[in-house]
C-alpha cells in the first residue's frame, strides 16, 4: 500500500517528463545515423511551414500552460507538490498540456529534421510519460485534493 503522507507531498522524486524528453531527441539523432528510414512525406517549403508551426504551436501550449501555472503560484516541476489545482488555461481542456505541447514539438522537430524517428519515439515518449509522470501525479492530486481532483478528472481528458 502506497503511502499516502508520501504521495499528498509530491507525486515522484524524479522529473521524467524532462529526462525522457531529452531521451527521446538523443535516440531519434543516434537512431538516424545508425538506421536511416526515408522520410515519407515531402520537403519543401510548405512541409517545412507546417514542421515550424507544428513545433510553434506545442511551444506555445507548453509557455501558456507553464505561465498558467505560476499566475496560480504553484511549479510546473513534475516532481514537485502543487499547491493549487489548475482547472482554467489550457488546464480546461486537457490534464496534462504541457505533455501534448512536448509531443507537439518532437512532431514539429520530426518535419523540420526529416528524421522519422522522431516521430516513431512520440508513442514511446507518451507511453513513458503516462507511466512515470501522469499517474504518479494523478495519484498525488488525488490525496491532495480528494474530491474537486475527481470532478476536474471525470470532466477533463487526460491527452487527447
Amino acid at each position: 500500500m502506497p503511502n499516502t503522507d508520501k504521495i499528498r507531498e509530491k507525486p515522484s522524486s524524479i522529473p521524467w517528463p524532462p529526462i525522457l524528453l531529452v531521451v527521446a531527441v538523443i535516440a531519434a539523432a543516434l537512431l538516424i545515423r545508425i538506421w536511416p528510414l526515408p522520410w515519407p512525406g515531402l520537403d519543401d517549403a510548405g512541409a517545412r511551414f507546417i514542421g515550424l508551426g507544428v513545433g510553434a504551436a506545442g511551444l506555445g501550449l507548453i509557455v501558456w500552460s507553464a505561465l498558467t501555472m505560476w499566475r496560480h503560484k504553484t511549479t510546473v516541476l513534475p516532481n514537485k507538490g502543487v499547491d493549487e489545482l489548475v482547472t482554467d488555461g489550457p488546464y480546461r481542456w486537457r490534464r496534462n498540456p504541457i505533455y501534448i505541447g512536448d509531443a507537439l514539438v518532437l512532431l514539429g522537430v520530426a518535419e523540420m529534421t526529416k528524421n522519422i524517428w522522431f516521430v516513431i519515439l512520440v508513442p514511446p515518449f507518451l507511453l513513458a510519460v503516462l507511466w512515470l509522470a501522469i499517474l504518479p501525479e494523478e495519484r498525488h492530486l488525488e490525496a491532495k485534493f480528494g474530491d474537486r481532483w475527481r470532478a476536474y478528472r471525470d470532466a477533463t481528458r487526460r491527452l487527447f
